[in-house]
């Protein structure tokens, strides 16, 4: 098998992101597979394949040491950001604008926004100029525009549309430097994970994924993924989303 270079998952300790760098790192093809986390994921194992990183997306000067360290190991072809918040302490999806709060918006734009930008800013540049690359971020359906039709949850909503219009941007300028570099967001499917936990009630069995199904699906849409496709918004089975 011929490998790929290195393949990089921030947000390594989370659901969808461990399930990411496990099957990375099982199908074997890449040299090196490096998770990105604030936390060490449970029981990950350190041999010639696997790399853990210690960095924060919103602190700069970590990244900047984990793009130094990835760099040492080679450049990488594939790049995903596995992060995001959607509750935890002060911060609930908003169910109308009387629970619109500055706090709870500011903490959503940083962690779904801000940090994906910044991985972007430290990493991208790591990238092959002559061979095809993709950077995904995990975005989500309800950050498109054109397919809300519920209202609610402003913060998760509005900074996943603003992290769909930083890729699409991010993804316009990349070209020009790497016509073989793709940039896109991904919708993973409503998945089993502690982001979703608190709102599963209301979801089908058949429509609530593990993190291993969605991780296999959003790999699979990577592996479709053509120039052509770059600064694109798609679900986990390749669907088109409106922005």
């Amino acid at each position: 098998m011929v490998t790929e270079g290195v393949a990089v998952v921030v947000g390594a300790s989370g659901g969808i992101g461990r399930a990411l760098c496990d099957r990375l790192w099982a199908s074997g093809g890449y040299d090196r597979v490096v998770g990105v986390s604030r936390r060490r994921p449970h029981g990950w194992a350190y041999d010639d394949l696997r790399t853990w990183i210690n960095a924060d997306i919103l602190d700069e000067r970590s990244l900047r040491s984990a793009a130094e360290q990835i760099a040492a190991v080679g450049a990488p072809t594939r790049i995903v950001v596995a992060t995001g918040r959607l509750s935890g302490s002060g911060l609930l999806p908003e169910k109308n604008m009387r629970s619109l709060g500055a706090a709870a918006l500011s903490e959503a734009f940083s962690v779904n926004a801000i940090g994906p930008a910044l991985v972007a800013k430290h990493f991208l540049p790591l990238t092959p100029r002559d061979q095809p690359s993709v950077f995904a971020a995990l975005s989500a359906r309800v950050g498109s525009i054109g397919d809300n039709r519920l209202g609610g949850w402003y913060g998760y909503r509005a900074s996943k549309a603003a992290l769909n219009m930083l890729v699409h941007t991010l993804a316009i300028e990349h070209a020009r430097t790497r016509r073989l570099g793709i940039c896109v967001a991904l919708h993973p499917g409503t998945v089993d994970t502690s982001l979703s936990a608190p709102f599963q009630a209301g979801v089908q069995p058949e429509k609530l994924f593990t993190p291993e199904r969605s991780a296999a699906s959003l790999l699979v849409v990577m592996d479709r993924l053509r120039p052509e496709d770059t600064g694109g918004f798609f679900a986990w089975d390749s669907a088109p989303i409106p922005w």
